[in-house]
């Protein structure tokens, strides 16, 4: 908060009144002389106090508002803090982006900000702040189990249906969980398209049913997987609904 400025107020010169000799001959006549005065600070009101700019925040990560009121301990909670802010904040108050500055107890006139651009112009500690609690990415581990899951996350994004169960079933009687498992004996070997990978698919299918974001290798045991799954649910409705030669 800022302090508050102590005016002294400024004292003034008084007159002071002596004599001056002006004469013609012998003739002498006593006239009055003002002394030095300072008639600007005479007439200089006191300054006016300058209004106390309202307390600010900028946002850092893992802040929320309701965290912030709290806080602060600002009257009217998180709703007040938002109805200040709503400007700044976007139509989301559960949404508030590191970087963005609030205002405390005061509406702020600022528009939205957020943006890339307005978080780096954050102060730098805030800014070390937000990378250092920015959430690791998933990880998995590197057999069948985490392949499904792996699998599972991308199908979720891109709302292709399927089970950890219908998966793992159609694998071990495809592969019996062997990513490099090819067959060069059956038609479509014959045809030149061998079936490959976890589940089994040809190279055709792999392409035209491959989902992006995932490896072009049909071997890939996760390409495969969610290819197959996505090539299932168009053709079945789901891997789910696979219990044999697809």
């Amino acid at each position: 908060m800022p302090s508050k400025g102590k005016h002294r107020r400024l004292k003034s010169i008084s007159l002071t009144r002596g004599l001056a000799a002006a004469g013609t001959g012998a003739a002498v006549l006593a006239l009055p002389v003002l002394g030095a005065t300072n008639a600007s600070a005479e007439q200089a009101a006191p300054a006016a106090k300058s209004a106390a700019a309202p307390p600010t925040y900028v946002v850092a990560a893992g802040d929320t508002l309701s965290k912030i009121a709290r806080e602060h301990s600002l009257s009217g909670g998180w709703k007040k803090l938002y109805q200040d802010n709503r400007a700044a904040v976007g139509d989301n108050p559960g949404l508030i982006h590191p970087g963005i500055k609030l205002t405390l107890g005061e509406k702020s006139p600022t528009k939205p900000v957020a943006t890339r651009a307005s978080a780096e112009r954050a102060d730098r500690s805030e800014v070390r702040t937000t990378l250092a609690a920015a959430p690791a990415k998933k990880s998995y581990t590197n057999d069948l189990d985490g392949w499904i899951k792996e699998s599972l996350d991308i199908m979720a994004q891109h709302n292709i249906p399927g089970s950890y169960e219908g998966i793992h079933r159609n694998i071990m009687r495809e592969s019996s969980g062997n990513p490099l498992a090819i067959n060069n004996w059956d038609s479509n070997a014959v045809a030149g398209t061998p079936s490959k990978g976890l589940l089994q698919v040809i190279d055709p299918t792999f392409k035209a049913y491959h989902v992006p974001g995932t490896s072009m290798n049909s071997y890939d045991p996760v390409a495969n997987i969610t290819a197959a799954c996505n090539y299932a649910a168009d053709k079945y409705g789901s891997i789910d609904n696979v219990n044999g030669a697809y």
